[in-house]
């Protein structure tokens, strides 16, 4: 990490952790959620509380369910265990690049050929209108707003069906499936509508 440019802070329990998230506010943070003193999905609510930087979950590959809670408890990403330090670095600098893009956040979003107009709700691909029903809208919107960051089924589904839908993952597959038809070039093999397999989707620039 140091080798790479960054100043890393390490800290070996969640306490120690938590007192040099607020004293120090670092750009981005690592956590790995095998912690001695505490649940590190503990430890990322409570850094969520006053920490808006970019969290980063490592993860064992098996635990699905884990790192589904860790994005829904408000993690940016997350890398499975075991993992190389460069996709650790590539995460860490799409993180830290997405953070910087909300903070300058425009009512246009772009990625390739798509364009998306936050104020007026309107898409267009290759300069050409496309027509999307307000489900369709909302659905992209969500995931286009996330910057790159994987948003979960449950929460995809509440911000666009509402919590009592939060189960009905077949709707998001079904309008996931709508999108990818009308805006990629390839729908087999999406470029910006992409699937993290059994967690949810993230919406990406070229």
């Amino acid at each position: 990490m140091d080798a790479a440019g960054y100043e890393p802070v390490r800290a070996e329990t969640a306490v120690a952790g938590l007192s040099e998230l607020a004293r120090k506010a670092p750009d981005a943070v690592i956590l790995d959620l095998g912690l001695p003193d505490m649940d590190g999905q503990d430890v990322l609510q409570k850094a969520r509380a006053f920490y808006d930087g970019p969290i980063i979950i490592l993860s064992a590959r098996d635990r699905e369910v884990e790192k589904i809670d860790a994005l829904d408890n408000g993690a940016d990403d997350y890398v499975e265990k075991p993992f190389g330090v460069g996709e650790l670095l590539a995460r860490l600098r799409a993180a830290l690049r997405h953070r910087l893009m909300r903070d300058r956040s425009e009512p246009l979003i772009r990625a390739g050929d798509i364009q998306i107009d936050l104020v007026r709700r309107m898409v267009s691909l290759r300069g050409e209108p496309v027509k999307l029903s307000p489900r369709e809208y909302d659905l992209l919107a969500a995931l286009a707003e996330g910057n790159g960051r994987v948003l979960t089924h449950r929460q995809l589904l509440t911000a666009v069906w509402g919590p009592a839908n939060v189960e009905d993952v077949q709707y998001l597959r079904v309008f996931v499936g709508h999108l990818r038809q009308k805006l990629e070039a390839d729908p087999a093999t999406p470029k910006h509508l992409i699937t993290e397999p059994g967690v949810g989707y993230r919406f990406v620039g070229d």
